[in-house]
């Protein structure tokens, strides 16, 4: 199964490494594929809690028993697992392939940080929604513009983490093609 993520990912980069050429000047590479890898998985996300919002859970209280959840935190519970699985995969086999940590400490640590934007999600859609009645969908993406960043540093600094030699070897490497 990694080596069917492995070629996907590489085909992926060679796709998202077409356009990049534009964009040269403005940002390294490895922020703008996670910049697009992100993008799409964002878009991937809205459209995703837009769907199981509006087909299933619009305007309904889900009564568990023990608790009664509003239909966007339902909404999020669902939806969370699946953007997460994407996420990961997108940043381990397209944007951090640099990477030597084992594949097991890299989602343990991607799942601390999906944990904590989990909380940001959480505590935002209760602000938004809840607290100021603004729309799900809408407040679902002002939150995303905040866990893209706190995600970008968590998962370069900490998660797909490299060692200084990679990097060095990284770096000479753009400066040759750069020439």
């Amino acid at each position: 199964m990694r080596e069917i993520f492995t070629r996907f990912g590489l085909w992926l980069q060679k796709v998202i490494d077409f356009t990049y050429p534009l964009f040269r000047r403005f940002v390294p590479v490895e922020v703008y594929r996670y910049g697009v890898c992100g993008g799409v998985n964002v878009v991937f996300d809205w459209v995703l809690y837009f769907l199981v919002y509006n087909i299933f859970f619009k305007d309904k209280l889900v009564d568990l028993g023990f608790v009664a959840l509003s239909s966007h935190i339902v909404t999020l519970v669902i939806t969370f697992p699946v953007i997460t699985l994407s996420g990961f995969l997108l940043q381990k086999y397209v944007t951090f392939t640099a990477s030597e940590l084992r594949g097991r400490v890299q989602l343990v640590r991607y799942l601390m940080i999906v944990a904590a934007n989990l909380l940001i999600n959480y505590a935002g859609l209760k602000l938004l929604v809840d607290g100021l009645a603004f729309y799900p969908t809408p407040s679902k993406m002002i939150i995303t513009v905040f866990t893209v960043i706190c995600s970008y540093i968590g998962q370069k600094k900490y998660t797909f983490k490299t060692s200084t030699s990679v990097r060095n070897r990284k770096e000479s490497e753009r400066m040759e093609v750069g020439d």
